[in-house]
């Protein structure tokens, strides 16, 4: 008996089949025979010729790439067939018997046979080994160097974070939700999916455009989608059979304490969002894109075709996954019911044509993102008890910091009139003196000087401002291009070399000119593009908001916390303290897992912490939907206090997850890469700083008056009520308007599909 009822999956178009779907299953059966797939392994068996035929990974192939020729999708089969088998041959060898030092060496001995310009390599030991050297010598001639670097970067990740997996399963422990999906991207192996995607269609990604924030969300969201799906129909074989716990359903059954059959249909609503963002990100972002990069003809093209082959693996993948022996694939309303799918027009964003269409799953929960009044009158927030191991340091110069931070900000203009608010101030110097930046400062780095402080309240100072001042000038103006060009005009006062900065037109380009000249005065070249690059992550993420705002968007609760991250400064504040030490560590020891997790758990924590103070100002005074309560209540169509439990709850599980990385997970990685005691002092160090903020955090928070109910009548009423505001500035969303809407999800069904064949002929012009 199946654990649970499969959910209606939402797909809004249809799988189709390669031509060449039994050639590729017979040449795979010979390749994989050739590369000892059906031998047994150290006494284990991990496959026969039955296992191969009864996956039929020829399938899944000729589903998720129609179009290829007969030769490439024989190719991408091969390299199903060797990744499937990899984590069979993985799970029998080093999982079960739970050899995580010989799993370690196994993992590093598979870099050899990925050489990024050809050369020698090892005599491969084992089938694993065989099949990816026959593969690579195969695959990256056709593809540019940028190509190959993502495509081993996506493999390396695929084999070596399995180390996770194995280490959840030997401790018995399983990830909280937040980890569960920045993990299971690289252990699922979807990105590596999505780099071959652009092998099968011939068409790779320009370098310049393969970091930005359009196509790393297509990449991600294809990833989620991808894994969240297995997740569903494979919570039978690894979590009934196997033992796995690296399965979505499992984490939310712990997670959130709901039945099987609730969890697997959070997990659904989940992967519906997942494929939306995408769509959504497709439609909106990408012309956008284009339009600020310049980007040729034949760069579009590829793009388009990059987008349309990983929308065609979606639709493949879920054809197979209702077919294949390996999943638990009986029943469902979806799978028992093909013909909504015959009559449903098809291809990329042709989902809004059932925007309002009376099934579950294609109705109420495509438009709930875009029906939720901005303003809601919800009143001071409950707060609960937050979970804080680490005692308060204070900074003895707070006082003569928060008087240097008055002066700082009355130089800059900060109270001066904003024309765009119509000649009033965005701040009151009363606002700057409640706001306390420098209590913050104090808490963040207790151990500062009086110039590190007067420089780390400043940059908090400024940092707010312009969180503040895109939503109300840019967000309330509906101007994207006036939020973009202010964006470029940031650049020219972050000069790396000695170029001259242009005359500073408000007090956002004033502080910011102040403020890079004061701290990359004692910076090197690297830590000043690392830094300026962390300043235009804050600035784009801003834009990003406004966005959302144009689009009345509550944002998906993946994209959500990612994104936060950058809403919230913290790249920004942590490149910042990185410099004191950063040249002791190792880049490549910067980069590890580990370090990331340490920095992501800290600022997840210090972001939730922000979102339950600012619940009631953001919610009820701003109608701003950017709030981590906002979006889980969206999301779980949940009221405000189960909202703000869920949110403690992540935010708790992150701060217990920190706590493990540097119980556990630092002294693990001071032996894996034999660091020296310098090194493991300045990581400890890091550690202890991160302490230091988010106990600082919260005590600001807690402190401050930037966020009690007094404070906020005194603030926001004297300009208009928000009731006024709302219904004279943003009109209470209708379905017609959200429908029609230019910049949100489309202006229609026609329209919908008018672009989806622009991107589709697009494509064509690339050779597969």
């Amino acid at each position: 008996m199946q654990p649970f009822e499969l959910p209606d999956f939402y797909m809004p178009y249809p799988a189709r089949l390669n031509p060449h779907v039994d050639s590729a299953r017979a040449h795979t059966r010979i390749w994989a025979e050739d590369m000892g797939f059906f031998e047994p392994q150290e006494g284990h068996h991990i496959w026969d010729e039955d296992d191969l035929e009864r996956h039929d990974y020829g399938l899944l192939c000729a589903y998720t790439h129609p179009d290829c020729d007969s030769a490439e999708l024989s190719l991408i089969t091969d390299w199903y067939v060797w990744v499937f088998y990899f984590d069979d041959h993985f799970l029998e060898l080093f999982k079960r018997t739970r050899d995580t030092e010989g799993a370690r060496t196994y993992l590093e001995h598979l870099r050899d046979f990925m050489p990024l310009a050809g050369g020698p390599m090892p005599e491969p030991t084992n089938p694993v080994e065989r099949g990816l050297a026959d593969l690579w010598v195969r695959t990256v001639p056709a593809m540019p160097m940028d190509w190959r670097q993502r495509f081993v970067a996506t493999t390396t990740a695929l084999l070596e974070e399995s180390r996770w997996e194995l280490t959840n399963i030997t401790e018995g422990r399983i990830a909280n939700p937040i980890e569960y999906i920045e993990m299971r991207r690289k252990v699922g192996g979807a990105p590596w999916s999505a780099n071959l995607v652009e092998h099968a269609v011939g068409a790779a990604i320009p370098a310049a455009l393969a970091a930005t924030r359009p196509l790393e969300v297509l990449r991600d969201t294809f990833s989620d989608a991808v894994h969240l799906r297995n997740d569903i129909f494979s919570y039978e074989r690894e979590v009934r059979q196997e033992g796995e716990n690296a399965n979505g359903i499992l984490v939310v059954e712990r997670f959130f304490g709901y039945e099987t059959q609730r969890a697997a249909e959070v997990v659904n609503d989940l992967l519906t969002s997942r494929l939306q963002q995408f769509e959504h990100t497709a439609l909106t972002e990408l012309p956008m894109l284009f339009a600020e990069y310049a980007v040729a003809p034949q760069d579009q093209a590829a793009v388009a075709a990059y987008a349309k082959g990983l929308q065609d693996w979606q639709s493949g993948g879920h054809e197979w996954h209702m077919r294949s022996s390996r999943y638990m694939n009986k029943g469902g309303s979806a799978a028992s019911d093909p013909l909504p799918r015959l009559f449903k027009p098809v291809g990329l964003g042709s989902s809004a044509v059932y925007l309002f269409a009376p099934t579950q799953a294609l109705g109420p929960g495509r438009a709930k993102s875009f029906l939720r009044p901005r303003f809601e009158d919800v009143g001071p927030t409950k707060l609960p008890d937050f979970y804080l191991p680490y005692q308060l340091q204070l900074s003895p110069h707070l006082d003569t910091a928060r008087e240097n931070l008055m002066a700082w900000g009355k130089q800059m203009g900060f109270h001066g009139p904003v024309p765009e608010l119509g000649g009033r101030a965005l701040w009151r110097p009363v606002d700057l003196e409640e706001f306390d930046f420098a209590l913050c400062s104090a808490g963040l780095d207790p151990d500062a000087t009086p110039a590190e402080l007067d420089l780390s309240a400043s940059w908090l100072a400024w940092g707010t401002y312009v969180d503040d001042y895109y939503p109300q000038v840019f967000g309330q103006r509906k101007d994207i291009v006036a939020a973009k060009l202010q964006g470029k005009r940031f650049s020219a006062f972050m000069p790396l070399e000695a170029e001259v900065v242009p005359p500073a037109t408000n007090g956002m380009e004033r502080g910011l000119a102040d403020l890079w000249h004061r701290t990359t005065a004692i910076l090197d070249d690297e830590q000043k593009r690392e830094f300026r690059r962390a300043v235009v992550a804050f600035l784009e993420s801003c834009e990003w908001e406004v966005a959302n705002d144009i689009a009345n968007r509550i944002p998906d609760p993946v994209d959500y916390v990612e994104m936060r991250r950058r809403t919230f400064g913290s790249d920004l504040t942590m490149a910042l303290s990185r410099f004191s030490h950063g040249h002791l560590v190792p880049p490549d020891v910067y980069r590890t897992q580990t370090v990331l997790d340490l920095e992501h758990t800290a600022s997840d924590y210090a972001t939730m912490v922000n979102d339950l103070f600012s619940y009631q100002k953001e919610t009820q005074y701003e109608g701003d939907f950017h709030n981590a309560v906002r979006v889980m209540q969206n999301f779980f169509d949940c009221g405000s206090e189960e909202g703000v439990a869920i949110v403690n709850d992540l935010l708790t599980a992150r701060m217990q997850q920190f706590e493990r990385i540097v119980g556990s997970e630092l002294p693990a990685l001071y032996e894996e890469y034999e660091l020296g005691q310098d090194v493991r002092d300045s990581l400890d160090r890091r550690a202890v700083e991160l302490q230091d903020w988010m106990a600082g955090i919260v005590n600001w928070h807690q402190s401050c008056g930037r966020y009690k109910e007094a404070q906020l009548e005194d603030r926001y009423r004297p300009s208009a009520p928000p009731e006024a505001v709302a219904a004279e500035q943003v009109p209470a969303p209708s379905p017609a308007p959200c429908f029609t809407r230019p910049t949100g999800l489309g202006t229609g069904a026609a329209r919908l599909d008018g672009l989806h064949r622009s991107l589709v002929d697009m494509s064509h012009t690339v050779s597969p």
